[in-house]
């Protein structure tokens, strides 16, 4: 029964044989998941990754860009200094 309501609610047409066939691999699935729950996990930290990540950044330093000419030079339109671009809001 459950079946045939999620499924309703994701717009899906099942035939009998299919709801039949994901009621038992559901319970499948509960079934396992009452069986991790007999771990003692008292002691396990819990963590969102199995290895310790930590982001490794670099120093922000300042650099020198590239020439403005340079940059503006296989621009399809340009105004001066800037990229010319079709206007969008009215």
């Amino acid at each position: 029964m459950e079946i045939a309501h999620v499924a309703l609610l994701a717009r899906l047409k099942l035939t009998d044989k299919e709801k039949e066939l994901f009621s038992r691999q559901v319970g499948g699935i509960i079934e396992y998941i009452e069986k991790l729950n007999e771990l003692d996990t008292s002691d396990v930290e819990p963590t969102a990754h199995v290895l310790s990540v930590k982001n490794v950044f670099r120093e922000d330093r300042l650099k020198p860009s590239l020439p403005r000419d340079r940059v503006l030079q296989n621009s399809p339109g340009k105004d001066e200094t800037f990229y010319r671009v079709p206007k969008i809001i009215e």
